[in-house]
């Protein structure tokens, strides 16, 4: 799968995702994971919390790792720092995850080259919040 690029191609994945595991979630409504999951939890998307250090946000339980998440993920959503992104892209294609979304100033290229080359429907440096809103609403 090539990295994700055109507007045709993020606007398909948007429509058939149900499930977005987003890693990083905290449960500080200042920070951007907490607004950003918020949005898409009220667009009807299903939100698994992955947060070793909460145990809950959003009423929900909060996972350790992508592993721990016993359902099918559509989108692996990375709310972490460029450097914990090549170990996130291998728990993603471990999980059999269907795309890796890395947020703005998450990105790390050879780990979005290694899911894409898995598989992975993979976004680099784009907010899955302005992109939803900008092509889908």
């Amino acid at each position: 799968m090539p990295i994700l690029e055109t507007d045709e191609t993020i606007r398909s994945l948007l429509r058939t995702t149900c499930t977005i595991a987003v890693v990083g979630l905290s449960d500080h409504p200042y920070r951007d994971s907490y607004h950003i999951a918020e949005y898409l939890l009220d667009q009807g998307y299903r939100i698994f919390p992955v947060n070793p250090n909460i145990a809950s946000v959003f009423g929900q339980p909060s996972f350790p790792t992508l592993a721990d998440i016993k359902e099918p993920i559509d989108i692996v959503n990375v709310f972490r720092r460029p450097e914990h992104l090549p170990g996130i892209v291998e728990e993603a294609i471990r999980t059999g995850a269907r795309a890796v979304w890395m947020q703005l100033g998450t990105g790390n290229i050879a780990a979005a080259e290694r899911a894409s080359a898995a598989g992975l429907e993979t976004v680099v440096e784009r907010c899955i919040l302005v992109e939803h809103r900008r092509l889908i609403q």
